[in-house]
């Protein structure tokens, strides 16, 4: 869970500190490509922890049979199936089409060609993408880390 909060730290402070002050595409694309890491470790742990429950049979190598097996096992959370979603574009963002706009300025934004779509990732957006991630983040620790029960305390 360290691993998982310390990328969602840097996250944090490149959506609320960096991109305030620098207000550039570049910004927006580190802040993507750090999410996208920080929801495949939150992948790889659930799948360990799935695994050593006894509800999967074996974690898959590749990146999309463990998507597959994400949705499968969060299937009742849209949460969950709404960040996989976003990771499936994440994935390829290096190499998709994008269009820098108004770089510098109040209105910073990138588009993005996903799908035949235009995806507009402006600030707006990210803010959208952060709830999600930050509603992700939660399930997610609920799951690796189940809430301990209260001890009575005695005098």
């Amino acid at each position: 869970m360290e691993e998982i909060i310390q990328e969602k730290i840097s996250a944090d402070h490149l959506l609320y500190v960096s991109l305030k002050y620098t207000k550039t595409c570049d910004v927006i694309m580190n802040l993507l490509l750090r999410w996208r890491k920080m929801i495949e470790t939150c992948n790889d742990h659930t799948l360990r922890k799935a695994q050593k429950d006894e509800l999967l049979a074996s974690i898959p190598d590749n990146a999309i049979g463990k998507i597959r097996e994400i949705k499968i096992l969060f299937k009742d959370n849209p949460d969950f199936l709404e960040a996989m979603n976003l990771l499936m574009m994440l994935r390829k963002l290096e190499n998709l089409k994008t269009e820098r706009i108004g770089e510098f300025r109040k209105n910073v934004a990138l588009k993005i060609q996903f799908r035949g779509e235009e995806v507009n990732v402006n600030l707006e957006k990210l803010k959208e993408y952060a709830e999600l991630m930050e509603k992700f983040i939660n399930t997610t620790k609920d799951y690796l880390v189940p809430p301990q029960p209260k001890q009575k305390r005695t005098r």
